[in-house]
């Protein structure tokens, strides 16, 4: 097996010959009746459904307005997630006293699927901000905690023997040399985190929301207007694939620059 990549212009290819059989095959789904319109539109209907959108209302608003106050939901969770789970875990690896405390209740409740945590947060938050971010928090959480964790407790012995050997107290210890040999961990932490964050959004707006790309697709399906419902999830694949190039770009240019790869 080669497992050489295929050179840019070969893989653009094969990337849209993939993406014409698959419009082809859908469209073939649709005209030939196999799947009703009202349940599959085709293509050129959900293309002219979401251009629509970009301009017309839906639900209260655009879809672009609904795009705006998903990503604001989410830019919330995450940076909470950040902001909790990065220094958390950087003290967890480095007090072995706090890391006792933490890990049986974080290992508890890391497994709980961000989804199940709905009924609490509607409860709690109705269908206010709060809701959504506790959803997004808790489906961000864990990575930015884990790999930081991680990327303190793989630090290399001889650096903190070092800055052992000259008198470092925790705080410097913690701030000038475990996060920063801990970055390119935890920068790989946040873009799980964001994945995972954008997921759980859509997740929570299908039940606790008044607005967003997951609210507008709940009232598209009730009133079967499948094409809305599409162009929904047209919306939130592109965000989210648009997400994970700028982390992966940001990623690859932080790695270069300490020298991780060439």
């Amino acid at each position: 097996m080669n497992g050489q990549a295929l050179p840019l212009k070969e893989s653009m290819l094969l990337g849209l010959l993939s993406l014409l059989l698959f419009l082809g095959l859908w469209t073939v789904l649709t005209v030939s009746g196999i799947v009703p319109r009202q349940f599959l539109p085709t293509p050129l209907e959900v293309a002219s459904r979401f251009f629509q959108l970009l301009t017309s209302p839906f639900a209260g608003a655009t879809l672009p307005t609904h795009l705006a106050a998903s990503f604001k939901r989410y830019a919330y969770g995450v940076l909470l997630a950040a902001a909790v789970g990065v220094p958390l875990g950087l003290l967890m690896g480095w007090f072995r006293l706090l890391d006792d405390i933490v890990t049986p209740i974080f290992d508890g409740l890391r497994f709980i699927a961000p989804i199940a945590w709905v009924p609490f947060a509607a409860l709690w938050f109705g269908t206010g901000i709060g809701g959504p971010i506790m959803i997004i928090f808790a489906g961000a959480f864990p990575p930015c905690l884990i790999n930081a964790y991680r990327g303190a407790r793989f630090v290399e012995p001889r650096l903190i023997e070092a800055a052992k050997m000259l008198g470092t107290n925790d705080t410097r210890m913690i701030m000038e040399v475990l996060l920063p040999a801990a970055v390119p961990s935890i920068i790989a932490g946040l873009r799980v985190s964001a994945g995972l964050g954008w997921q759980s959004l859509v997740g929570a707006e299908l039940i606790v929301a008044a607005a967003g790309v997951g609210f507008m697709m709940v009232q598209a399906q009730g009133s079967v207007q499948t094409a809305t419902v599409m162009t929904g999830m047209i919306a939130i694949g592109i965000v989210g694939m648009i997400i994970d190039v700028l982390l992966r770009q940001g990623e690859g240019w932080l790695r270069r620059r300490r020298g991780l790869e060439a």
